[in-house]
């Protein structure tokens, strides 16, 4: 009885010390709130360190939000109720603009090409930009990142925009692809898994990829306050060293392992389409290699804002990028 009794208390010791053990190792766990522009396989990096479980091994865990919007992610990262936005650099180009103290700091690059697709009604395999004369494209919302690029690109192949070409921009982001497909306009611009899922049904054909015909251009980044990043450096570099593992992931695998893995996010999304959809990103070299921004990627964003009559004036690099947390990650990796 004496042996028995001894037997309980040591197992029931080790329940407890197993118990604490797994609650302390949550608590030590610190939330980290992101709310992301848009929840899409274009940000597969920062997919692939969620589920492989490189933020947790920083320390770290993430609440994931969707803003469904720059300007929204922007507002909840000012507002407070963000730690970290994933949107375009345009936001913080925007807001230290107008002066605000509390500005947003650009601290990793996730993309560097547009992730959108241009959509026709007939196969064009030899589709030239000049094709869009006199044609309806449905756009996106003025002064959003998607329709200046578009503009943009249509700028540098001699077209002017809603004179040579007319551009629908008057419907909401997710209402473009269902006006398409109901018969609104000749090309209809498209973010995956929207562009493929119009191929996969037959209603449209990708012809034409705004990433690779406007350059090299930091489209969507991680951003915090200016305050959040002075009293919360250690967490800013833990988030970046997570992500740049996600990076390095991503670069060596192929499409099929980066759908697998980044699935649990896109669990309503065919794992054939997803892995698709992958593959057209990784082929048009969307993803960075590391988190560090380069000047002359600002620089040629900056070009595309001023073409489209939406800067007040150019924002100096080292105002609101600070490369400081990449380096080190990829020093560390």
């Amino acid at each position: 009885m004496r042996r028995l009794r001894t037997g309980i208390v040591l197992t029931l010791a080790l329940v407890l010390i197993g118990t604490c053990l797994s609650g302390c190792s949550e608590k030590k766990l610190q939330t980290i709130r992101l709310n992301e522009v848009v929840h899409s396989a274009f940000y597969a990096p920062q997919y692939v360190a969620i589920e492989k479980g490189f933020f947790e091994e920083e320390g770290l865990k993430i609440e994931l939000t969707s803003g469904w919007g720059a300007d929204k992610s922007m507002a909840a990262l000012i507002s407070g109720d963000a730690d970290i936005g994933m949107m375009g650099t345009e936001a913080a180009i925007y807001v230290y603009n107008q002066g605000k103290e509390n500005y947003g700091v650009v601290f990793a690059q996730q993309t560097q090409r547009a992730g959108n697709f241009l959509i026709s009604r007939k196969e064009e395999p030899d589709f030239k930009w000049t094709d869009l004369k006199g044609k309806t494209v449905i756009g996106g919302r003025p002064g959003g990142m998607p329709q200046m690029v578009f503009e943009y690109i249509l700028k540098k192949n001699g077209l002017k925009p809603f004179e040579d070409v007319d551009i629908i921009t008057n419907l909401q982001f997710t209402a473009t692809a269902g006006a398409f497909v109901g018969g609104t306009g000749d090309y209809t611009i498209e973010f995956e898994p929207t562009a493929s899922t119009i191929e996969e049904q037959n209603n449209g054909h990708v012809v034409a990829s705004l990433g690779t015909a406007s350059g090299m251009v930091p489209y969507t980044v991680f951003i915090a306050s200016k305050e959040f990043i002075e009293k919360n450096p250690e967490t800013i570099q833990k988030f970046t060293n997570a992500f740049y593992k996600g990076q390095v992931w991503v670069k060596e695998h192929t499409p099929e392992e980066i759908a697998e893995a980044i699935h649990p996010q896109f669990k309503e999304t065919d794992i054939k389409l997803l892995t698709k959809i992958i593959k057209r990103y990784k082929e048009q070299d969307t993803w960075c290699e590391t988190p560090m921004m380069k000047e002359e990627s600002l620089t040629l964003l900056q070009d595309i804002l001023e073409s489209a009559g939406e800067l007040d004036k150019r924002v100096p690099f080292e105002a609101i990028v600070n490369n400081e947390f990449a380096e080190k990650a990829v020093q560390q990796q």
